[in-house]
């Protein structure tokens, strides 16, 4: 019953991410250094301003000088400027913020990718072209995608998982599976099973598994079979704890992840 409500939960704010537009998660984000914004203030177009935060966090108004932005959220923003240009200066001002650049917003991808690292980003991006930035998933990477995202919860951290399916996302092109990314998500990309395929064939080595894949289906993946091969003695050489087990094996035989499969040779 809890692996059920924990999924529930888990798919629901899955939802709830999938659908927050653009705008939502900028109200959500965390102002730092580097981070292009615009300010507006209603009917003091003279007022309009682009700035970048500076390394004190603080960024140069007219008329109010330094404001100190760093740390806040785009709406505390925007209260301390007006509050600011109130004191003295505009009656009851309307503030608006519009990040044109998130320069110190930045997420972590490890795991089965080419370049696994610390990426900085400077715009709202899916979990599609963090994998492109990380120069693409590598030959060994797995079926899914795991993003661990920090949320608030009155008032605590708390650590949530969404998990994608990899080929949702570059086989199938599911909309649903290119999620949005959020600023100190850390992705990690698992590492898929592999095969092993020894003996005549004509290459043997290390190979993909797929769910399916069958005796035949190594031996496909090794392109076939030499000359002098003795198919019907093929065995599967299986890890189970600290033993090899060698299983006699059909070409319909199903293979696990970490199998070897020995096709040897005929005496003849």
């Amino acid at each position: 019953m809890k692996n059920v409500i924990s999924l529930t939960v888990v798919f629901l704010m899955f939802l709830i991410v999938l659908t927050a537009p653009a705008e939502v998660l900028a109200q959500e984000y965390v102002l730092g250094e580097n981070d292009l914004i615009k300010i507006t203030v209603y009917q003091n177009d003279d007022l309009t301003t682009v700035a970048r935060i500076n390394g004190d966090d603080n960024i140069r108004m007219p008329l109010i000088g330094d404001v100190k932005v760093g740390g806040l959220t785009v709406p505390e923003a925007e209260k301390k400027i007006a509050k600011r240009l109130a004191d003295g200066f505009l009656v009851n001002p309307n503030v608006s913020i519009f990040i044109k650049e998130y320069h110190s917003k930045k997420v972590t991808i490890l795991g089965e990718v080419a370049k696994p690292g610390l990426y900085e980003l400077t715009g709202d991006a899916t979990l599609l072209e963090i994998i492109s930035k990380a120069g693409g998933l590598t030959d060994k990477a797995g079926n899914e995608a795991l993003v661990k995202r920090t949320i608030y919860k009155n008032g605590k951290e708390e650590n949530s998982y969404i998990r994608v399916n990899i080929e949702d996302l570059t086989e199938r092109g599911k909309l649903s599976a290119n999620i949005p990314i959020q600023d100190k998500d850390n992705i990690f990309i698992t590492k898929g099973g592999v095969i092993y395929v020894t003996g005549q064939v004509k290459t043997p080595g290390v190979f993909k598994y797929e769910d399916g894949t069958t005796v035949m289906k190594a031996i496909a993946l090794a392109q076939g079979l030499t000359d002098k091969s003795a198919p019907g003695r093929t065995e599967i050489i299986r890890k189970e704890g600290n033993k090899d087990v060698h299983i006699h094996a059909g070409m319909d035989t199903p293979v696990k992840p970490g199998d070897l499969v020995s096709v040897p040779e005929s005496f003849f």
